[in-house]
């Protein structure tokens, strides 16, 4: 029984030790009319958080742990994945460390927030699951993300999940899938934030179609030579578009973009990055059962 306390009690000191350091930049963020949210340093000057809780361009106020406050603006924000970065007006002292380790099935782990004065807060849970691609309902699509049984209290939004080292594993946030809480995996979150650092959006393709997935026969996968199960008919080219410039048609099946196989929306979505637009690029389709490539300069979605 003793053995078995120590252990619990080892366990609770290394949570409350993360806490305490991943606590030390995890920041509140006061940028909408309702309660402040929650935001993590990721260097001496700027602070990720959900983009959602950015209601306004300026006048945003940062709560530091010692209690000082500071003010920030904003350097660029992404709907797509519920991320915004700000800059403050002056460097801050500490700044978070994403996890070195895949998050994985099962890990304990704790949700942090600073949603007012009072200090930092914590839930615990463990990462119940991972999935992805999944579209976000605000335009883009998460190549992956995770659940936890963390509860998400009021103004968790923009603060970080984190391991028992205290290290950044994600960030939470309630504004991607119609306010249940997701988190963003950090990789990709600290990705998203460089690119908002050196342009202040994220570029994604456009390419103006409509399709829907069809099956790729067993003689049109032999004519394309590699075993692809399905494509995506286009039912509708919009006119003007970049693949109406390129000359797709009605009734071609899309299979690959830039050699990448297409076998769903989602997959289509998912290559038509910020690196293709304004890029030609070829497009690879089943035309009367017969393979075509055809290059198509992508666009830029609005």
């Amino acid at each position: 029984m003793s053995n078995d306390t120590n252990i619990l009690a080892a366990l609770s000191d290394a949570m409350a030790d993360a806490a305490e350091k991943a606590g030390a930049a995890t920041l509140l963020v006061s940028a909408r009319r309702r309660m402040p949210a929650s935001g993590v340093a990721i260097s001496p000057n700027l602070v990720l958080t959900a983009e959602h809780v950015v209601e306004r361009d300026d006048d945003i106020r940062i709560l530091l742990p010692n209690g000082s406050e500071l003010g920030a603006s904003l350097v660029g924000r992404d709907p797509g994945s519920d991320l915004a970065l700000l800059r403050l007006e002056r460097a801050a002292a500490v700044a978070a460390q994403a996890a070195s380790r895949p998050a994985r099935v099962g890990q304990i782990v704790l949700a942090l927030g600073r949603p007012d004065s009072g200090g930092i807060q914590a839930s615990l849970g463990v990462i119940s699951a991972m999935g992805g691609p999944v579209r976000t309902g605000r335009g883009g699509l998460l190549e992956q993300y995770i659940r936890t049984d963390a509860i998400p209290y009021p103004g968790f939004s923009g603060g970080p999940l984190v391991d028992a080292e205290g290290r950044v594993v994600g960030i939470n946030t309630s504004g991607l899938s119609r306010g249940a809480s997701l988190t963003i995996q950090a990789e990709l979150a600290w990705k998203v934030a460089e690119t908002l650092k050196q342009h202040g959006r994220i570029r994604r393709g456009f390419l103006g179609v409509r399709s829907q997935p069809v099956e790729v026969s067993v003689t049109q996968q032999a004519a394309l030579g590699r075993e692809q199960a399905s494509g995506l008919l286009l039912v509708g080219v919009e006119r003007g578009s970049p693949a109406d410039s390129g000359g797709l048609l009605v009734g071609d099946i899309l299979v690959a973009i830039n050699s990448q196989p297409v076998s769903d929306p989602d997959e289509l979505l998912a290559l038509l990055t910020g690196e293709v637009v304004g890029k030609p690029t070829p497009v690879q389709v089943l035309r009367g059962g017969q393979p075509a490539t055809i290059t198509v300069t992508i666009g830029e979605r609005a």
